[in-house]
């Protein structure tokens, strides 16, 4: 019986099919039956059919650009770890302390920045800007204006994003288009003509962006986030004046100014003004800090408000691992992560936690009690240490990995209320008027106006207390040295060095580690080019890196 029924199934099948088969053999010469109308897809064609429909993809966009450092952990530390100012921390932790056997055409990170880069924000970028180009697309908007508005966020994003790659590979592939087809004979560009077109899609921004959003908009792409790169973009093409003549575009647009007085959500508690920077809720504009120019938005207890990796993951990777701090008798200095997880990837080097600070280290208020966390008490009430700080440690896993100092901006709020989650929901200020004082003190510098350069600089050290800085101070390591003191876990440290063609040097002179001095290389100034692009591009070579 069992098996007649499968006989019958069977046959049944047969049937269907061949009738099903009749019907479309039947109906194939009626043209309306084979065209579909998907009216469920997110197919480009469906979505960039009205201002609404470019609205989301530019807030998609915006998601995407947050994915750089979201993504995960090992790609978030690449941009600090092996340099100046980070080191590999803890016994487990092989990033980066052997150049040599570490960074190589199939590192984890290489590959996924430089996937990130082509498969999420250039892609989505190019559809905005082809889209938008069509004939067919203007009666969409009732102004000019307001296309070129939209072209010119996305024209920002393929800026910013063509910038990270000639900062970190040098030159790469050059895709300003969508392609019908699989392609396989990509050529690289040299980083100036990369460093071209970035200019020439920001330049375009710059006219097109608007000067400011609305609270609704918050972490939307603003005029003076344009300016604020193209100020760096200029220095790399050498056209000092121009950097300095974009730079002044956001210093003196009246919009932004540096922070001198407490503000924001925890004003009236201890602290001082360079720490209201970093608390929770005071990243954007409506906050009262106007020295927020371009901010990642994240949003907890919401669905894609953190990223791949839910959050805000910066005292996961700067803070150190406290709970496996014990005591003299065993017991461990926590009671829980009361000060978030840390897991303690990145070590500072001693040139950043004391070098810096020498001249100034009691007074400089970015080294003050509520930006630097140099000391630790017990807190566990089940130990007799209970609130006595934390005495000095001289075991190596210890210092380098579990108990030693760090910058409290990356403090925050656990994300979703989760304090073992290692995140927070703290949003990211990308662009602050403090880099684009930085930004145009370097141009000077590299100009030759030393006291401008001093200038402006000493912006910054006199709202920290700062001893001013002097004209002949005025060097390029210097300029390095202030923005490690303003700027660490802020700005990827590692693209500011390779662009400023420091990274080999200053890894050799300040870096903690002998075996990371002793490996890193000239060709390591430059990531290789990921072996799965070169494999992958079979009908044209996708020249390697030097050295790889």
């Amino acid at each position: 019986m069992k098996t007649l029924q499968i006989f019958l199934s069977g046959k049944f099948f047969v049937q269907t099919c061949l009738v099903l088969t009749m019907m479309f053999l039947l109906g194939a010469c009626k043209k309306s039956l084979l065209d579909e109308k998907p009216l469920g897809s997110l197919n480009s064609d469906l979505v960039l059919i009205n201002n609404t429909g470019f609205q989301n993809y530019l807030v998609g966009l915006s998601q995407a650009a947050r994915e750089e450092m979201t993504m995960d952990d090992q790609t978030y530390i690449a941009n600090f770890m092996g340099t100046d100012v980070v080191t590999a921390a803890g016994a487990e932790f092989t990033f980066y302390k052997n150049y040599n056997t570490y960074l190589n055409p199939t590192t984890r990170e290489v590959t996924n920045i430089w996937n990130w880069a082509y498969t999420k924000m250039i892609l989505d970028a190019n559809t905005i800007i082809v889209y938008a180009n069509k004939p067919e697309s203007k009666a969409i908007w009732a102004t000019d204006a307001a296309r070129n508005a939209v072209i010119a966020e996305a024209k920002f994003y393929r800026a910013y994003t063509y910038n990270l790659l000639a900062n970190t590979y040098g030159g790469v592939p050059l895709v300003d288009t969508l392609y019908a087809g699989p392609k396989s004979d990509f050529t690289r560009a040299t980083r100036k003509q990369i460093y071209e077109f970035v200019r020439n899609d920001l330049e375009y921004a710059s006219k097109w962006l608007p000067a400011t959003v609305d609270k609704t908009k918050e972490g939307r792409i603003v005029k003076a986030a344009a300016d604020h790169l193209l100020s760096e973009v200029y220095i790399s093409l050498g056209d000092y004046d121009k950097s300095i003549a974009s730079a002044n575009n956001v210093i003196n647009s009246g919009l932004y100014k540096i922070m001198t007085t407490r503000f924001g959500s925890q004003k009236d508690l201890p602290g001082d003004v360079f720490s209201d920077l970093f608390k929770d809720g005071n990243q954007n504009r409506s906050s009262g800090n106007l020295e927020s120019i371009y901010v990642w938005q994240f949003e907890a207890f919401t669905q894609g408000g953190g990223g791949s990796q839910a959050g805000n993951s910066m005292i996961r990777q700067w803070a150190p691992f406290l709970t496996k701090v014990l005591d003299p008798e065993g017991k461990a200095i926590l009671v829980s992560d009361s000060l978030g997880r840390g897991t303690g990837p990145c070590r500072g080097t001693n040139y950043f936690l004391y070098d810096v600070w020498k001249d100034n280290a009691a007074n400089d208020m970015r080294n003050s009690i509520y930006n630097m966390r140099r000391k630790f008490y017990y807190n566990n009430p089940a130990s007799k240490y209970f609130g006595q700080q934390v005495e000095k440690r001289t075991n190596q896993e210890d210092t380098l990995r579990n108990i030693y100092p760090y910058p409290r901006k990356v403090e925050g709020k656990p994300w979703n209320n989760i304090n073992t989650s290692g995140r927070t929901a703290k949003d990211i200020a990308i662009f602050r008027l403090a880099e684009t004082y930085l930004l145009r003190a370097e141009a000077f510098v590299r100009k030759g106006a030393l006291q401008s350069a001093a200038d402006d600089v000493n912006v910054l050290r006199n709202r920290s207390n700062a001893k001013p800085a002097n004209a002949a101070d005025m060097t390029l390591d210097y300029i390095l040295d202030e923005r490690a003191r303003e700027l660490i876990a802020e700005e990827p440290r590692r693209r500011t060095l390779t662009r400023m063609g420091k990274l080999v040097e200053r890894v050799r002179k300040y870096n903690l580690l002998d075996i990371t001095k002793s490996t890193i290389l000239d060709k390591h100034e430059f990531f290789p080019i990921p072996q799965t692009a070169i494999d992958a591009n079979f009908s044209a070579k996708l020249e390697q890196n030097p050295g790889y």
